[in-house]
């Protein structure tokens, strides 16, 4: 079928990207599903870091690629295999499939699944096929999704059914960022009642992070960033107390676990400098592989700190998605209150900037018309 898509065309081109275009929205030619495979209507799709991150060089990707990879949309139609999902079913799709069966799914989330990863790095589905092309010529997937586009094929693997009360934007959300900084805070951080947590980098990812933090209610939450539009944000969905890393370094700030959402090396040492003694620091970002930071061994040892990678917020899909909705039903998850704009396809180029200045906590793109 013929379907409509947003093409990263060339990796590392200038910013403002608004100028280089490197995106084109174009027409592709989507193949069939195979027996585990299903084909989504895409209903609406987050603007992630993670895409940016394409886009810009720091993580290398085959091109051309159609990106996005937090999306919600319905089923259209599934493979022979797929016997749990029917026509209409809203669903929500992630970018890391599990196939069940590799000793990264034997940790319960706590490492990536071995073989979702090596097709991600391949720009395939799960099981190595590969639905897009564009007159004639391979179209590489993004993360198992390629969701900037009117339809997606999937592996069943990366798809988690929701409700039809639970809204295509909340539900793309969901699907990532909600799913990596609540997900963290739920698998890696795990704190007992009257603990702070503390959020450094508020992006999609450190907002959900945030709100997952404030619906537990476990203690205090205290929002970092140098944005003061995102810290005023931060204080209207919850936050204890807001700051900038200068001022957490100045007043000697500390949380009993600190999550780094911002990708960036120094985001990191801020979050490591904010944690009490014997306390956590989680890290999520995704910085550039060539970045460093500058950390002292001997407060990790003297001090008894952990520090925790969490990739995916250390999830299993099907099991926590789940959560986030009922707290989400229940009023305890603000979701909507992450969108800071929704957006047509062909703004994608100009929503990159935006995330790149670090403008937007989450854009996202709404496909009623396309």
């Amino acid at each position: 079928m013929r379907v409509t898509g947003a093409v990263l065309e060339e990796i590392g081109r200038e910013r403002p990207y608004a100028g280089s275009m490197p995106i084109s929205v174009t027409e592709l030619d989507l193949s069939e599903p195979g027996p585990t495979e299903v084909l989504v209507r895409i209903e609406a799709a987050g603007v992630c870091h993670s895409d940016l991150s394409v886009v810009d060089g720091s993580r290398v990707r085959p091109t051309p690629m159609l990106l996005g990879h937090e999306a919600a949309g319905v089923v259209v139609a599934a493979g022979a295999e797929v016997g749990d999902l029917e026509p209409g079913q809203r669903v929500i799709m992630t970018f890391l499939p599990r196939c069940d069966d590799c000793p990264g799914c034997a940790t319960d989330g706590r490492l990536p699944c071995e073989n979702g990863t090596r097709s991600n790095n391949a720009g395939t589905l799960l099981h190595g096929s590969a639905h897009l092309s564009r007159n004639g010529e391979a179209v590489f997937h993004h993360l198992g999704v390629s969701g900037f586009a009117t339809h997606a094929v999937v592996d069943r693997a990366s798809l988690v059914p929701v409700g039809s009360d639970v809204p295509p934007d909340v539900a793309a959300v969901l699907g990532c960022a909600v799913l990596t900084g609540g997900g963290a805070l739920l698998n890696s951080v795990r704190r007992a009642a009257g603990e702070t947590v503390m959020i450094v980098g508020l992006g999609g990812v450190g907002m959900s992070a945030l709100i997952s933090a404030v619906a537990e209610d476990k203690g205090d939450v205290v929002a970092v960033d140098n944005l003061p539009e995102k810290l005023e944000l931060a204080l209207e969905l919850g936050a204890s107390a807001t700051y900038t890393p200068a001022e957490v370094a100045e007043q000697g700030i500390k949380a009993h676990h600190v999550l780094e959402c911002a990708g960036h090396p120094r985001a990191f040492e801020t979050a490591l400098e904010a944690t009490r003694p014997g306390g956590r620091t989680v890290t999520v970002g995704l910085p550039n592989p060539q970045a460093r930071s500058s950390i002292s061994p001997l407060t990790i040892t003297a001090e008894a700190r952990t520090i925790i990678g969490s990739y995916l917020g250390s999830a299993v899909p099907a099991r926590d998605i789940p959560r986030f909705v009922e707290w989400w039903r229940a009023g305890r998850l603000p979701v909507e209150k992450l969108i800071t704009r929704r957006i047509r396809l062909g703004e994608i180029n100009e929503a990159m900037d935006e995330l790149a200045e670090g403008r937007a906590v989450r854009q996202v793109i709404v496909f009623e018309d396309e």
